[in-house]
């Protein structure tokens, strides 16, 4: 993880080097760089919010360890520089981060000068999928309902990641006459999580320059399941939506050199918003609880998990 953010980074202050002679579509350079590991890593924490439709029993609860893993779809690798932003910066394709090989060349006006330049676009990682582990807990409330939480304690010296998510789920078949006789279950759930990121890029005994990276997803989705003794498949119809934003703080040095980004600290990435569906099942033994769905979206996502559940 740490690698990685480092070499996002490098990449990103790479652009902001030459982004300064247009701030706005220096902005969309960047946001095509970075924008579809923002929407990855919000796939991957729109995923394993349940394993079933039916709610916790009042002081019901689960504790569940999943694994969400993101296939990088190939849209997801490449962008068309001359495309990406308002004219201001031309060329050919070029990896994303989450892409494989060298940047291409990127063009443009030198506004001190008027003569043309060029330099190069940061590489890509090669990265064919993203596994994102979490933590989480779930209880039952009154009124066919359960809370559903996620915690990750923000951890790390030189870069510091954290995790919080809260969610909620409702059984709506109690709501309707006769059909709440009908043996299923039908749920609509909904979620939030947080993920965020804090590198340190370089030490100094007071206020030193660090870069943040937040993601942010919120789903919302429509679940149907049916229990076949220990078997439970489950079906589910929802709504993504990912928000990223990245800040640098100060002034810092890269290989010696000053590097300031002025106008570029923040960047707020545009939302990604996109229909998701999902298949899955969970299998218990006792108070035991496996599973695992596959989410087709934009970008489709693998879940497994393990844990137990009461209730």
């Amino acid at each position: 993880m740490k690698k990685l953010l480092f070499t996002l980074l490098a990449g990103l202050i790479g652009f902001s080097s030459f982004c300064q002679t247009a701030t706005e579509n220096g902005k969309s350079l960047i946001e095509a760089y970075i924008g579809p590991l923002g929407n990855s890593l919000g796939a991957a924490l729109n995923n394993g919010w349940y394993n079933t439709a039916k709610p916790h029993s009042l002081g019901g609860f689960d504790i569940t360890m999943t694994a969400n893993i993101v296939m990088i779809p190939t849209t997801a690798k490449m962008f068309d520089i001359t495309g990406s932003n308002g004219g201001t910066f031309t060329g050919g394709e070029t990896p994303t981060f989450l892409g494989s090989g060298e940047g291409s060349l990127v063009y443009y006006d030198d506004p001190l000068t008027g003569f043309a330049k060029s330099e190069k676009a940061p590489r890509g990682v090669g990265i064919p999928i993203i596994p994102l582990p979490m933590l989480q807990a779930g209880v039952g409330v009154s009124f066919g309902t359960e809370l559903d939480f996620r915690y990750m304690p923000e951890v790390g010296d030189k870069v510091k990641v954290g995790l919080f998510g809260i969610g909620i789920k409702h059984d709506i078949l109690q709501w309707l006459p006769i059909a709440d006789k009908a043996p299923i279950d039908l749920s609509i759930q909904a979620g939030y999580t947080k993920i965020s990121s804090e590198v340190i890029l370089e030490e100094r005994p007071e206020s030193p320059p660090k870069a943040d990276l937040g993601i942010s997803a919120t789903t919302v989705n429509l679940i149907l399941s049916k229990k076949l003794l220990m078997f439970t498949p489950y079906l589910g119809v929802g709504y993504n939506s990912t928000r990223t934003t990245f800040n640098v703080e100060g002034k810092y040095s890269i290989a010696g050199l000053p590097i300031e980004l002025d106008e570029l600290t923040k960047i707020d990435f545009e939302s990604n918003n996109n229909l998701r569906a999902n298949i899955g099942f969970r299998f218990n033994i006792a108070v035991m609880a496996l599973q695992a769905n596959y989410t087709f979206a934009e970008y489709p996502t693998a879940t497994v998990g393990i844990g137990i559940s009461v209730r």
